[in-house]
């Protein structure tokens, strides 16, 4: 018996979706990824993004106090008692993401912690889906809420300060007390390098923006905007060559090499480091049977709505978004995708 709804995803989307449709009675499944080296390299964990991050200031609903009774009374213990102690300061990414994850169970959600390897879209509802562990099955309508990862540049040294300092997110992150009132630095040369170098111009004390070339590959309006800004710096021609830190502060400088002369290099004094070269969506899976865009995002071909180029299967979060990129924003979608999802098999007697 094909299940009615299955989601792919388990960042703010998905399980925002599983929460909708489960409210629903549609008995939906959620396949949230697998614990393994391979995802956790891609940055493609369980739980999305957000449970990569630390503290989250900017979510709706959660200011900043002491939720230690709260989180200990409404996530499973059994899952609560590897979590960090709360630092009183409202809400982590991963606390937030289990607070969704226990909501969506919690209204009887199936939750699968493994892989979707292959789809067959090409022959319409109920589609075929295999997962990594050999699951088998079909569905009537499908939401893929895998998300999109962060590009960074490979470097040991980022890994190893991620959540300490280096970050792809400044609109998530640049508020926080570690950047405020300190030296940051930019990594690229696109809109995203020059909006978040001025965005980060409100926080901090300077703003370096390091870019390999001599100019920027940014529309003219954002690096004329970047250019004027009196705090922030460019370091032309140069590329990162490590993220300095150490266990105890975190990052305190980024060594950066000339990409003209190699044998030049020179050491930034920053707090922070934060990756502006883009996110690829996770997408591969789906081996091209839906419709994305140039950057590789899954395309909403009806306005204001979550359908996919294959009907009876939509989109929701960061897969399909490539302008808001935030877990409100995919939280939003994820509504959106179960009530369309919804309203998709009742048109079909399915509900």
């Amino acid at each position: 018996m094909a299940e009615r709804i299955t989601i792919i995803g388990s960042g703010p989307a998905g399980w925002t979706a599983a929460i909708y449709a489960a409210r629903a009675n549609l008995e939906p499944v959620v396949y949230e990824g697998a614990f393994n080296e391979d995802n956790r390299l891609k940055g493609t964990l369980p739980l999305g993004q957000l449970a990569q991050t630390t503290e989250v200031e900017n979510f709706p609903g959660f200011p900043s106090g002491d939720m230690t009774g709260y989180l200990d009374d409404s996530i499973d213990e059994k899952i609560r008692k590897y979590m960090a102690p709360n630092s009183k300061h409202g809400v982590s990414g991963p606390e937030l993401m289990e607070l969704m994850r226990q909501q969506a169970k919690n209204f009887g959600t199936r939750v699968v912690t493994d892989d979707i390897v292959d789809l067959d879209l090409a022959n319409g509802s109920p589609f075929k889906i295999k997962s990594l562990g050999g699951d088998e099955f079909e569905s009537h309508a499908i939401i893929i809420a895998t998300g999109a990862s962060a590009n960074y540049l490979g470097l040991e040294s980022e890994e190893r300060f991620k959540n300490m300092g280096v970050s792809a997110c400044a609109v998530c992150d640049g508020a926080m007390p570690r950047y405020r009132d300190n030296a940051l630095v930019v990594v690229g040369g696109g809109d995203s390098a020059m909006e978040e170098g001025t965005f980060l111009t409100k926080y901090a004390s300077k703003v370096y923006i390091v870019h390999r070339r001599a100019e920027f590959r940014a529309s003219k309006i954002m690096a004329e905007r970047a250019l004027a800004n009196p705090k922030i710096e460019v370091k032309w021609n140069s590329n990162i060559d490590e993220v300095l830190g150490d266990d105890t502060n975190g990052v305190t400088g980024v060594r950066i090499r000339s990409t003209i002369d190699e044998g030049q290099t020179e050491e930034l004094a920053v707090s922070g480091y934060f990756a502006a070269i883009g996110h690829t969506p996770n997408t591969s899976f789906l081996k091209g049977q839906l419709e994305m865009n140039d950057k590789g995002y899954l395309i909403w071909p009806v306005s204001h709505r979550t359908n996919t180029s294959v009907d009876g299967v939509f989109a929701a979060g960061d897969v399909a978004d490539d302008h808001y990129k935030q877990a409100v924003t995919a939280a939003g979608t994820g509504c959106a995708s179960a009530l369309d999802a919804e309203r998709w098999l009742a048109a079909r007697g399915l509900v």
